[in-house]
């Protein structure tokens, strides 16, 4: 069954589809400058030991997002 989330919430190594990006300005088009559109597959592959920022692998390059731009990033996952 598909879940609807935020990008901070999806499991580590488990596939994501972006659905929206609800913050705006500079920070949204910098999301989307990255490649971070609607229908992108994104996974997260990496944790700091502080658990901000995460890694996640969008479009064959691995960047870094913190944890407050991830809660403003829906995302849809079939959980496993």
């Amino acid at each position: 069954m598909e879940t609807i989330t935020t990008l901070d919430k999806l499991p580590l190594n488990e596939y994501g589809k972006i659905e929206n990006i609800e913050c705006i300005g500079n920070i949204k088009r910098r999301l989307l400058d990255l490649g971070l559109v609607k229908g992108t597959k994104i996974v997260p592959v990496l944790v700091s030991p502080s658990k901000d920022p995460r890694a996640f692998f969008v479009r064959g390059s691995i960047i870094a997002i913190r944890k407050e731009e991830a809660q403003n990033i829906q995302i849809s996952y079939f959980p496993q």
